[in-house]
């Protein structure tokens, strides 16, 4: 076979750009496989009396015997009046960044498209900080406290984005953030809400991303089905979707396929668990069909926690392996090779 022309870079932002990749980009860390590098950087983080950790905003998290990474249940502020009570992460502090040179040499090196992210993006982040039911009333109730809450965590992570920037220019290639926005049937709000309070706020933090000559994903649970037009007004180039099961391939792909990139794999809730191979087969046959084109819009990505979801290593080469054929067959090259 010819040599690739592209490297994993390139292939990465041919898919994100539906520049025509020469194979179907992957992040499959757990296989061995990854055309992306992730660039960590660290975070204030400390424990409280009883052990629990206390994130750098000062959430508290607590777990479960359940094999996840937790949930926060102790909330710094009991209202969103007490928005200015908020201790913000101080973003320009240079040991948080002293890990990154390193990997961005390693990624240099291997031809990798760099990415590092925020978690609790907005939304999470508001709720993680008042409360989940707080959060909901309050985008109702006290919308002015609500805002002055969420534009104090947007001005948080732009200067987060602008130390990056800073440092790192565009070596860094883009931000992966989340925010989970949907129960299994819709969105946690109205959708003309979410337009109204949080795709400016959006729009806003996506901007400054790409004005650094990065691109911007966003990773978002449920069935997030009417606000995905939102993230693409907002300017979001990837959405990392999880559950296409869920969403519902066929609809998602009639309404945004070649708007945006899709970030995926066979569902983590409907398929993946069972092991079945002629149902992840068929989630990579349809995706294929629904959501790729020739010319790109889509990245082959693992689920980072496969004990978490129940997966075993066996159901991800078998995955693997489909998407390799739909590779072969969308672009005439199959995946790299697994290790044996």
């Amino acid at each position: 076979m010819i040599p690739l022309s592209q490297n994993p870079r390139e292939i990465v932002q041919a898919a994100v750009h539906f520049a025509s990749p020469e194979r179907l980009p992957v992040r499959m860390a757990s296989l061995g496989i990854d055309d992306t590098a992730w660039i960590p950087r660290k975070a204030h983080e400390s424990r409280d009396e009883y052990g629990l950790t206390i994130d750098e905003w000062g959430c508290r998290w607590e777990h479960t015997d359940a094999w996840n990474m937790g949930q926060v249940k102790g909330h710094p502020l009991a209202s969103l009046a007490e928005y200015d009570r908020v201790t913000v992460p101080d973003f320009s502090q240079d040991w948080l960044y002293e890990d990154c040179d390193t990997a961005f040499h390693k990624a240099e090196q291997e031809e990798k498209y760099t990415m590092t992210g925020i978690f609790m993006t907005l939304f999470e982040r508001m709720h993680a900080l008042a409360g989940f039911e707080t959060v909901l009333v309050g985008l109702i109730m006290e919308p002015n406290y609500a805002a002055a809450l969420a534009d104090l965590i947007l001005d948080a992570q732009l200067s987060f984005v602008r130390n990056c920037q800073e440092r790192f220019g565009t070596h860094l290639n883009a931000f992966h953030m989340s925010d989970d926005w949907g129960t299994q049937q819709a969105s946690f709000i109205d959708p003309a809400l979410w337009r109204e309070f949080f795709l400016p706020r959006y729009t806003k933090l996506f901007t400054a991303m790409h004005a650094g000559g990065q691109d911007v994903w966003v990773h978002s649970c449920g069935k997030v089905n009417e606000i995905i037009q939102g993230f693409i007004d907002a300017g979001v180039d990837a959405m990392n979707l999880q559950q296409p099961r869920a969403l519902g391939i066929e609809e998602i792909g009639r309404r945004y396929q070649g708007k945006l990139a899709f970030e995926s794999l066979s569902d983590i809730q409907a398929t993946l668990p069972s092991g079945d191979s002629s149902r992840i087969e068929a989630d990579a046959h349809d995706l294929a069909h629904n959501w790729m084109l020739p010319t790109g819009g889509f990245i082959f990505s693992d689920y980072g926690d496969g004990r978490a979801i129940g997966v075993e290593p066996k159901a991800k080469i078998t995955m693997y392996n489909a998407f390799s054929r739909v590779s072969e067959d969308m672009y005439g090259r199959p995946l790299p090779k697994l290790c044996s």
